[in-house]
């Protein structure tokens, strides 16, 4: 009975990762289209500026999470 649960809990280990990765793209995908539509609205350069490197600090810290 005891093998049963660890067969799943690898099972789940190697998935783990996997959903990780997905959740990071779409919300990288979610960032940059966001971003670039708020980009072209004006010519809020401190607005862009700000949500650009809140995406980079983002972006560095899934990557983070991720290699980790």
């Amino acid at each position: 009975m005891d093998s049963g649960y660890r067969a799943e809990d690898v099972l789940l280990g190697m998935l783990f990762p996997f959903w990780q990765l997905v959740i990071a793209v779409l919300v990288v995908v979610t960032l940059v289209l966001s971003v670039r539509r708020l980009a072209q609205r004006g010519r809020s350069r401190m607005m862009t500026a700000m949500l650009i490197s809140g995406g980079v600090v983002i972006g560095f810290t899934v990557i983070g999470v991720l290699l980790s």
